[in-house]
């Protein structure tokens, strides 16, 4: 048997690539959209993908199935479980609960694991030439390392009222199913740490049953299933606002993209052009740079591994935008767009004082000087962290506004006083200031060194759920 994990780092989205080494087949579970990878793994190895699968309709990126099966040929296996509102609308080779696929020499078996989503399945991985036990459960987002798939994904997300407790409750009989299968069984699942799909996701990518069963906190509760879904379903995450476009697009019919496009890189007077049209500028340098000068209008979204997620937070599926980047980011940029629907890239410039603009520069202060606004009348202090990161500890009298949704919330900043805004490092409150800045807002200040700095300083906190704020 041939096994490959492909992790992709910015989603903290794994899949998985399985083949029969005596008979050339091979199957792909939860591709990503950006096929090449698989491509290049099935020729490195001698295998021929023909068999596509899924786990569920994902919400967090766009999967690439339908790219690997216009390319490959290969027949698509998916989910028909869950009942009428969660088909697939688009052909495929449906799955039940306890239905075979065969790989080759290799089986899965098709487990429904509903609770994170009503279609959810797990596919259970037997080796036949090695043996007839099964060795590998690939998970989706049912059992992470650590935790389980939320199912509050749906109503945050989608805006389907009322799914988030019967959810809860399919989860807990689904993961009776879990319980029984053999201890020794390797668990593969479809998300690591940093995945806004649980709250508690381990680092490490895999685990065993047995393992879960000791260490996963969803198999602590015994026949209390009441304990079992409050604590499920508090202090989640935000969902990222680009999660119900994924959900909708991984459903449908949609364009296909098969290869990663590239951008051209614009000129000064094309620049000027679409910039004087509203383009929407995403400055994809470091935080330091972007603070030394940037396009007035331009949004500072790092070029890092949240690179893709802010993007989804803060942009729309309609509307062109032009990235500031690199020439050697941008295929790198490109893909993680691509992952998650956003195509719509009109070109690309690398130097911001080229383009005859006046540039503008972010007041960025350290810890001492922003002491010295903590509890003044004339000052608002904005933490742009979650809500959850806000409630278990903050500075006192700070207001929280998350810097995801502060576009529909610029209300809540005032233009009266002193701005003064934070997150946890700085990486978030650069994203929040040039949000401020390119809706006007002129009277604001970065805490650059965020909570980090502060409680490293012994700063006080208040709001603390625990007797200790130190990991706030």
């Amino acid at each position: 048997m041939f096994f490959q994990h492909v992790y992709d780092k910015s989603l903290a989205q794994g899949s998985y690539i399985i083949g029969c080494q005596a008979t050339g087949e091979a199957v792909v579970i939860d591709a990503q959209r950006d096929i090449d990878v698989y491509l290049d793994i099935a020729k490195q190895n001698n295998l021929r993908i023909t068999h596509i699968a899924e786990t569920h309709i994902h919400a967090d990126f766009l999967c690439g199935s339908r790219e690997l099966a216009a390319v490959t040929g290969a027949a698509m296996y998916l989910s028909d479980e869950g009942g009428e509102d969660w088909q697939y609308q688009f052909p495929h080779k449906g799955l039940k609960d306890g239905d075979i696929i065969r790989v080759g020499n290799l089986t899965l078996e098709v487990m429904h694991t509903p609770g994170h989503t009503p279609e959810s399945i797990s596919f259970l991985l037997t080796d036949h030439p090695a043996t007839d036990k099964p060795v590998m459960v690939f998970t989706g987002d049912f059992v992470f390392v650590g935790d389980i798939g939320r199912p509050d994904l749906l109503e945050k997300a989608a805006g389907l009222l009322g799914t988030k407790e019967a959810g809860a409750k399919q989860m807990f009989q689904s993961l009776k199913k879990f319980a029984a299968l053999p201890e020794y069984v390797q668990v593969w699942s479809a998300h690591g740490a940093g995945s806004a799909c649980g709250k508690s996701l381990g680092a490490v990518h895999s685990s065993t049953v047995g393992y879960e069963k000791i260490r996963n906190w969803a198999f602590q509760y015994g026949a209390d299933e009441n304990g079992f879904t409050e604590y499920l379903l508090a202090d989640q995450p935000e969902p990222p606002r680009y999660f119900a476009m994924m959900k909708h697009l991984n459903k449908v019919n949609r364009p296909l993209l098969i290869e990663v496009p590239k951008h051209p890189k614009l000129s000064r007077e094309q620049f000027v052009s679409a910039y004087e049209k509203g383009i929407r500028v995403i400055d994809t340098r470091n935080k330091v740079d972007f603070a030394g000068g940037f396009i007035p209008g331009s949004l500072n979204i790092q070029g890092n591994n949240s690179f893709s997620t802010w993007c989804g937070w803060l942009l729309n599926y309609q509307e062109q935008f032009i990235l500031i980047a690199e020439d050697s980011q941008m295929e790198d940029l490109t893909r993680k767009l691509m992952r998650i629907g956003l195509d719509n890239i009109y070109g690309y410039i690398s130097e911001v004082s080229d383009m005859g603009i006046a540039l503008q520069s972010a007041d960025v202060i350290d810890l001492d000087e922003f002491k010295t606004y903590i509890g003044q009348d004339n000052v608002q202090i904005v933490d742009v962290r979650g809500v959850t990161e806000y409630e278990a500890g903050h500075i006192e009298g700070a207001d929280n506004v998350f810097v995801g949704t502060l576009p529909d919330n610029l209300d809540k900043i005032s233009k009266d006083k002193q701005v003064v805004i934070h997150c946890q490092a700085g990486d978030r409150s650069a994203v929040a200031y040039s949000i401020l800045a390119k809706n006007g807002f002129e009277n604001v200040k970065n805490f650059s060194g965020g909570m980090k700095e502060w409680l490293a300083a012994e700063g006080k906190t208040t709001g603390c759920k625990e007797a200790s704020c130190t990991n706030a």
